[in-house]
């Protein structure tokens, strides 16, 4: 029986569709995820992707971006393959690949939240479980370590840390990636603190969720000139890459933080050089994707990106069908 995924130097490949899913060249027909950086590329002739998605998309890889839109579970018949788009969890717009053909159903996950504590990423529709005989994961957060806390604990963190600094006049500079973390943490923290100041590149992802009816906080970008008055217990998100910077220096007396799912560990936040470090991740952890797959009731589970050796051993383990696919897909947190 011949497998409705394979990988090609192009990336993941539907032979009988004759289509790409997140390729990382420039295809003909290409199936989209989600908008982050290592899961859409420009150049592609044709793009579908989720209808959630189309405003981060046109807003990351341009307004002509030739896209055909699907709602969550609206399906389309491409060469015989019966393709439809279910929601991931991970960012607004992130979608699970349905194909079913000769007899056979897939999922391609891309990136997915799926959590143990029945908790759902507030910016976008919950990761919805679908029954295939063969499940394409990713494994970013694939090791027993990764056990998330409930967001609401650590969100409460978040709060303190600013309203402490706000008490004592400094800002509050925020490490998170532009596009799904920023926004997620301006839906949970607490806007009655203080002012929010936002990085260049988080306004134009902010505005994209807004036209999208995913409500935020007001926001102000933060110019070339920072009035110090105005700084004085602001909380100010910005990208990761620019800690250290001249940017972030014109802060003044600043406390600064790291919001991302790598700072479960002590070392990584040692690393990042960072006063504080919340554990806050759009990527499902351990138990999370031990539950996500058992959901689908995969016999057969392809792992994509992350830890893939310790998940394919330990999928193996559990009597399933378990193998990798290397991919060009990264941690496109890092990068975002």
């Amino acid at each position: 029986m011949t497998d409705l995924v394979v990988s090609r130097p192009e990336g993941l490949y539907c032979p009988p569709g004759d289509f790409f899913i997140d390729p990382w060249r420039p295809v003909d027909r290409a199936v989209i995820t989600h908008a982050h950086a290592d899961h859409a590329r420009a150049g592609h002739r044709h793009v579908l992707a989720s209808r959630a998605g189309e405003h981060v998309l046109r807003a990351r890889l341009g307004a002509a971006l030739p896209l055909q839109a699907l709602d969550y579970g609206e399906a389309v018949t491409h060469h015989g393959v019966r393709l439809s788009l279910h929601p991931a969890g991970h960012v607004l717009g992130s979608a699970q690949v349905r194909l079913e053909h000769g007899g056979q159903v897939w999922v391609a996950s891309g990136d997915y939240f799926a959590s143990a504590h029945d908790e759902r990423n507030p910016t976008c529709a919950p990761f919805e479980p679908v029954r295939c005989d063969c499940f394409i994961t990713e494994s970013t957060f694939g090791l027993p370590v990764y056990r998330w806390r409930p967001q609401a604990e650590v969100l409460a963190e978040v709060d303190d840390w600013w309203r402490a600094n706000a008490a004592a006049g400094r800002p509050s500079l925020l490490l998170a990636y532009s596009f799904g973390k920023a926004q997620r943490l301006l839906a949970g923290v607490d806007a009655g603190i203080g002012p929010i100041l936002v990085h260049g590149a988080v306004e134009p992802l902010n505005a994209a969720y807004r036209a999208s009816g995913v409500t935020l906080p007001p926001t102000q970008v933060l110019g070339e000139r920072a009035d110090r008055e105005a700084l004085a217990g602001a909380l100010v998100i910005a990208p990761p890459s620019v800690h250290a910077s001249a940017w972030a220096r014109r802060l003044g007396d600043f406390s600064d933080a790291f919001a991302s799912g790598w700072m479960q560990l002590r070392g990584a936040r040692r690393r990042q050089g960072v006063d504080r470090g919340f554990a806050l991740s759009d990527h499902a952890d351990w138990p999370g994707l031990q539950r996500a797959i058992a959901a689908t009731g995969a016999e057969r589970v392809i792992v994509t990106h992350g830890q893939e050796a310790v998940m394919v051993r330990w999928l193996a383990e559990q009597g399933l069908r378990a193998e990798s696919f290397r991919t060009a897909y990264g941690d496109e947190e890092a990068a975002a």
